[in-house]
C-alpha cells in the first residue's frame, strides 16, 4: 500500500462547500486526489480553493438540473481529466411529515437528493467502465431505514430511493471494475442536521444513541475515504451504517 492510496486519481464531490463535503475533500486531497468541487453556492467553496490551490477545481452547479450537470461535468473533465471517484454528497433536509409536505417541497427534495446522484452517475460511468476502475459513494441516511425519526417524508423517501440507486449501480457496474456503495449516517454534527433540532429533540436523541454523541464530520469523511480506496474493491452494493448504534441490523 502506498502512502497516498489515491495518488493522481480524480475525484468529484457534490455539496463540497458544506460541512460534510468539505471534510471529504480534505481526506481525498490528503490521499493524493485532485478534486472537482461541486456546489450550488460558489462562495462556500472558496475556503477549499484557498487551502488546496490547484489540487482542487470549484464548479458551481445546481445538481437537480440535468443540463447543468452535463456542463459542469464537461468543465471538470476538461480541467482535471476523467472522474475516478464520485461522491454524491449534496442534499437538503426536510422535516415535514406527509400531511405538511407540499408538491414543491417534494420535487425540490427529490431533485437535490436523488436526481442529482443519478445525473452525476450517468455522467461519470462511461469513462469508469472504459478504464475498468471507479468508485461511486452516495450519502444515504438512517432515515432510509427507519422512515425518519425526526426527518420528514420527502427526505426519508429520497434517501431510500438513493439506497436503491446504489444497489442498481452496484449490480450493473461490478463486472466493469466499478463499485457503488452508500453511507447511511445519523445526526452528523452539521448546521443542516443538529442545529435544526430543538433542545428536547437533541436530548432525546442522545439518550437513544448508545455511544452518547453525534457523528463528527471527519468520521463520515473517513468512511468515504475507505469506500473510495483500492482496498474496498470487494465491497459493492453496501449501505454502511454510521449511527453510533442507534440502529443495528
Amino acid at each position: 500500500m502506498t502512502t497516498f492510496p489515491l495518488q493522481d486519481k480524480i475525484a468529484l464531490v457534490t455539496g463540497a462547500g458544506g460541512t460534510m463535503g468539505s471534510a471529504v475533500v480534505h481526506v481525498l486531497v490528503e490521499d493524493g486526489c485532485r478534486v472537482a468541487l461541486v456546489d450550488r453556492d460558489a462562495a462556500s467553496m472558496a475556503p477549499l480553493v484557498r487551502r488546496f490551490g490547484n489540487r482542487v477545481l470549484a464548479v458551481a452547479c445546481d445538481i437537480s438540473d440535468a443540463a447543468a450537470v452535463t456542463a459542469a461535468h464537461a468543465e471538470a473533465v476538461a480541467a482535471l481529466g476523467a472522474i475516478d471517484v464520485l461522491v454524491n454528497n449534496a442534499g437538503i433536509l426536510s422535516n415535514h411529515k406527509i400531511e405538511a409536505t407540499t408538491l414543491a417541497e417534494w420535487r425540490q427534495v427529490l431533485g437535490a437528493n436523488l436526481d442529482g446522484a443519478m445525473f452525476w452517475s450517468q455522467a461519470v460511468v462511461p469513462a469508469m467502465k472504459a478504464r475498468r476502475w471507479g468508485r461511486i459513494v452516495n450519502t444515504s441516511s438512517l432515515a432510509a431505514k427507519t422512515g425518519g425519526l425526526t426527518a420528514g417524508t420527502a427526505y426519508s423517501v429520497s434517501k431510500g430511493a438513493l439506497s436503491a440507486l446504489t444497489f442498481s449501480l452496484a449490480r450493473e457496474l461490478a463486472a466493469h471494475g466499478v463499485t457503488a456503495n452508500a453511507i447511511a449516517p445519523a445526526y452528523v454534527r452539521t448546521p443542516m442536521v443538529t442545529e435544526q433540532l430543538n433542545d428536547a429533540q437533541r436530548a432525546a436523541l442522545l439518550a437513544q444513541i448508545p455511544v452518547g454523541r453525534f457523528c463528527e464530520p471527519e468520521e463520515f469523511a473517513h468512511a468515504v475515504r475507505f469506500l473510495a480506496s483500492p482496498l474496498s474493491g470487494f465491497i459493492t452494493g453496501e449501505i454502511l451504517d454510521l449511527n453510533g448504534g442507534l440502529l443495528m441490523d
